[in-house]
């Protein structure tokens, strides 16, 4: 087989996978024209139709997904090798795609790359920050942090962080013109700064335990907001009660700016885990970041 007919299939499997000329013409830093050329060469090489075009996508069609099954898995197993090359460097190299929730790249990843990276010069890592339950395999991810209590069964899982509590809180000001809550239900006559979150579908209802009892409380307030830094801001103006990962809210509450209730019906659940696939080979340089990140309390 030519090396143009091996060019083309890695190209093909990218645009099958991305379903995009768009997102597979950015990866491969190429121009749409010259990868839709590309794979009609293909196509007409074979004399069979791989992918399904219309204005809006592209995706395989029957005979596409089987040749995507066959030559995906080989693409990987070759990045896999070469990547492995590195370990005859003096230092671990390469480029890992990490994903995330918000919290746990700010409060887990971050303070380990500010160490890891200006030791090791050629590691490049990207974060992607979703709070969706990415497929890591199909989004072509090296790894993902989750919680314990959300990782798939068929993947290895590292801890990398202690034990979560959450908290809810609000500021002096708010606590002036509202009764402060004595158990969870009472949230339902507070003006609460609600999250959502596509994981829960929707609009996240806030999770209580005390004592082996379980409650979920469906809140509503004025504010709706998808990420952290928003939330806690609004809560310190004092626009309504936010439920926040207690390490973010600790000084400001020790400080005086934010005031906590319902601690009791906040317990301990299991923190954050790096996952991966079970069957695919670590590089050095995943090797490396992963025994970094791995918690030892």
């Amino acid at each position: 087989m030519s090396t143009e007919s091996y060019d083309q299939l890695a190209i093909f499997s990218i645009v099958a996978r991305e379903r995009s000329f768009t997102r597979a013409a950015a990866k491969l830093g190429i121009s749409q024209p010259a990868l839709s050329r590309s794979m009609r060469q293909l196509e007409e090489r074979l004399g069979v139709r791989l992918l399904a075009r219309t204005t809006r996508s592209v995706s395989p069609t029957e005979a596409g997904e089987r040749l995507l099954n066959v030559v995906a898995p080989r693409f990987e197993e070759i990045n896999t090798e070469l990547a492995l090359l590195n370990e005859f460097r003096d230092k671990p190299a390469g480029k890992l795609r990490i994903t995330a929730g918000e919290h746990a790249a700010i409060s887990v990843l971050q303070p380990v790359l500010e160490k890891l990276l200006p030791e090791n010069p050629d590691l490049h890592i990207e974060i992607i920050v979703d709070y969706g339950l990415t497929d890591i395999v199909a989004e072509n991810f090296d790894a993902g942090v989750r919680l314990g209590e959300s990782i798939a069964k068929d993947m290895i899982a590292v801890r990398i962080g202690p034990a979560m509590r959450m908290a809810v809180v609000g500021s002096p000001d708010y606590f002036k013109r509202h009764l402060r809550p004595k158990a969870p239900h009472d949230l339902t006559g507070h003006n609460c700064i609600t999250i959502r979150l596509p994981t829960y579908g929707g609009i996240y209802a806030w999770e209580f335990e005390k004592k082996g009892q379980e409650l979920k409380v469906r809140v509503e307030g004025q504010l709706v907001f998808n990420n952290i830094a928003m939330r806690l801001d609004a809560a310190l103006k004092g626009l309504g009660l936010a439920y926040m990962p207690e390490d973010l809210v600790e000084t400001h509450v020790a400080e005086g700016r934010l005031i906590r209730v319902l601690s009791d019906w906040c317990e301990p659940f299991p923190g954050y885990h790096l996952y991966y696939p079970s069957r695919r080979q670590t590089s050095p340089a995943f090797t490396l970041f992963r025994d970094a990140l791995r918690y030892s309390g």
